[in-house]
């Protein structure tokens, strides 16, 4: 099945980009979501006419990506937790806590956007990826350390 897509997917490609998918897929998923249209000879033209458009999008929202990716580069992030015997968190650092974390230095991203396999259960500095859009991603460093009472 032939479609014409109305918004970029990173499995498939970019908007505007015509793409041969499963009968399936295109029928049951992408043309239900708005995400594709057919690609008859009218949406093809109107794909003509619109590329200049679509182009200048694109190109807006790559830059958007790489000022973000400049941002975030280099940054480190340190987040305290309670923690038990042999350095293991009582819980666990997830998407959430770095992205409450990344909120408070005024970096507005989705939490959506950071790449955490599994949650962080142990002490240490890990590196997270972070999707900035436009099929880039950048690297944060995670210092997770344990809570020290002053009393």
């Amino acid at each position: 099945m032939e479609l014409i897509l109305k918004e970029t997917i990173s499995t498939l490609g970019q908007e505007g980009t015509l793409v041969n998918v499963k009968a399936g897929y295109g029928r049951n998923y992408l043309l239900p979501q708005g995400k594709a249209v057919q690609a008859n000879a009218q949406n093809k033209a109107i794909l003509a006419r619109s590329l200049a458009s679509i182009k200048a999008k694109l190109e807006t929202e790559r830059q958007q990506a790489e000022t973000l990716s400049k941002k975030l580069a280099g940054i480190t992030i340190t987040i305290a937790q309670l923690t038990g015997a042999d350095s293991r968190l009582f819980g666990s650092v997830t998407s959430t806590d770095i992205h409450q974390k990344l909120t408070e230095m005024d970096i507005d991203i989705d939490k959506r956007q950071i790449v955490l396999a599994d949650p962080i259960k142990t002490l240490g500095e890990y590196t997270v990826q972070v999707k900035v859009g436009f099929q880039m991603t950048t690297d944060i460093i995670v210092k997770i350390v344990p809570i020290t009472d002053k009393a």
